[in-house]
C-alpha cells in the first residue's frame, strides 16, 4: 500500500437502520485513514456516534458532509437497504469509495445501477460480508485449493432458523452464506428452490415486509439447490423456529476424501471429518478440531474489509466482497422465489432484475 492517508466518514440513521454492525468506529487503528466526520439526522444518535469514533465533526445533512468533507471513503452503516441505493450512489458522485452494510440492496435492479455507477467512476464499493475476510475463513478455502478434503462435492449452509426462519432468514442472514458458498465454490449456473408456509404453496397473501426493511419476504421454509459451474452442488436450508436457533448457522462442505464443518458467519467452531479411506492409520474416526488458524471475532473483519478497499483502490482491483458479489449473493435469495413462483430451473445471471414477489404481485410473474 502507499503511505497516503485516506479521509474517511460515515452516514448512520438513528431509528431507522442506525450504524449497522459497528462500521462507523472500524476505522480506530488504521494508521492510514484520518476519520473525519459523521452524518446523522437524530441529533442525539449524532452526538454519540461523534463520541464513539472521535470524529472532529457531525453533520444532520450527509450530502453536506460529502460536499465539505470531501472523503476518499465512506461508510453507508444503516441496517435497512431502504436508503442504500440514494447514500451509496451519493457518496460515489462525490468521489468516494464506499464500504455498505449487508445486504446492499433489496433488489437487482438497485445493485445493478451501484455496481455500473461504481465502474464508470472507477471507484470501488466493498460490502459488510465480514467472514469472507477472515483469516479462517479464507484458511478454509486455501484448506479446499490444496484438496485437504478432496474434491469439493457440495456445501450445505443452513439459516439461522429463530423466529425469522424461512424468507426473512435467507435474506438477512443468509447474504452472508450465498457469498461464503460463492467465496468456497466460484459462480452458480442455475438454482431451484422451494418455498412454503406452514407447507403450503406460497400465496400472495404470504407476501410481506421483513421486521427490518430489507424489502418484501414470504415463507417460513425455504429449500434451495445450486448447480456451480465447478461442478459442485450447493444447498440452503431455513425453517422457522426450530430448536436451537443460531447454533444451526453455518455449513458443511463435503469433499470426495472427508467433510469440513464451520459454524457460525466467522467459522468459530472449525471441524473436519476424514473419510475412512484417507485418513491416517493413527486416528479414530471422528470430527476434529482445526485450530491452525486462531478464530477472530466477526467485528475484525469490518477492519479488514477497509485495508481490502484501499488496497484495491491502490491496485485498481474488485474487493473481496464487491458490490458485484453482493449482486450475485442476492440472486441466490431473489432466484428462490422466482424458481418458486415459475416451478422452473432459474438460469444466472438471472434475466429478471425486477424482485419476483414485487412482479408476481403486479401480475408479471406466475
Amino acid at each position: 500500500m502507499s503511505k497516503k492517508t485516506y479521509r474517511a466518514a460515515a452516514i448512520g440513521r438513528t431509528g431507522q437502520g442506525d450504524y449497522g454492525h459497528g462500521l462507523h468506529t472500524t476505522y480506530q487503528g488504521i494508521a492510514q485513514v484520518e476519520f473525519v466526520a459523521v452524518a446523522d439526522p437524530d441529533e442525539a444518535g449524532r452526538l454519540k456516534a461523534q463520541a464513539e469514533t472521535q470524529a472532529p465533526r457531525a453533520y444532520a445533512d450527509y450530502q453536506e458532509m460529502l460536499r465539505v468533507e470531501e472523503p476518499d471513503i465512506v461508510s453507508v452503516c444503516p441496517r435497512w437497504t431502504d436508503c442504500h441505493l440514494e447514500l451509496v450512489l451519493a457518496s460515489l458522485q462525490a468521489g468516494a469509495h464506499v464500504y455498505c452494510e449487508k445486504p446492499m440492496t433489496w433488489n437487482l435492479e438497485d445493485g445493478d445501477r451501484i455496481v455500473a455507477e461504481g465502474a464508470a467512476r472507477r471507484l470501488k464499493v466493498a460490502v459488510a460480508h465480514q467472514g469472507v475476510y477472515l483469516p479462517r475463513i479464507q484458511a478454509v478455502r486455501r484448506l479446499l485449493a490444496a484438496g485437504r478434503i478432496g474434491q469439493v462435492l457440495s456445501l450445505h449452509a443452513h439459516g439461522k432458523q429463530d423466529r425469522r426462519g424461512g424468507g426473512e432468514d435467507m435474506i438477512v442472514l443468509g447474504t452472508h452464506l450465498f457469498n461464503m458458498m460463492r467465496f468456497f465454490a466460484g459462480e452458480v449456473a442455475w438454482m431451484s428452490a422451494q418455498v412454503t408456509v406452514e407447507g403450503r404453496e406460497l400465496e400472495k397473501a404470504h407476501i410481506r415486509q421483513a421486521n427490518e426493511p430489507v424489502g418484501p419476504v414470504a415463507g417460513d421454509c425455504v429449500n434451495s439447490y445450486f448447480s456451480f459451474r465447478s461442478g459442485a452442488a450447493g444447498f440452503f436450508d431455513s425453517r422457522r423456529d426450530q430448536a436451537g436457533g443460531g447454533h444451526r448457522y453455518g455449513m458443511e462442505i463435503v469433499g470426495s476424501a472427508g467433510i469440513l464443518s464451520l459454524r457460525g458467519g466467522s467459522g468459530g467452531e472449525l471441524m473436519i471429518y476424514p473419510h475412512p479411506l484417507f485418513r491416517p492409520a493413527d486416528q479414530t474416526q471422528q470430527w476434529q478440531p482445526l485450530d491452525e488458524v486462531p478464530d477472530q471475532p466477526l467485528a475484525k473483519g469490518n477492519q479488514l474489509a477497509i485495508l481490502d478497499l484501499i488496497a484495491a483502490a491502490e491496485q485498481d482491483r474488485p474487493p473481496l466482497s464487491s458490490a458485484a458479489d453482493a449482486v450475485a449473493a442476492l440472486e441466490m435469495i431473489l432466484g428462490a422465489y422466482e424458481s418458486q413462483l415459475t416451478g422452473e430451473r432459474v438460469p444466472f445471471p438471472m434475466q429478471r432484475r425486477h424482485h419476483p414477489l414485487v412482479a408476481w404481485q403486479e401480475g408479471a410473474l406466475g
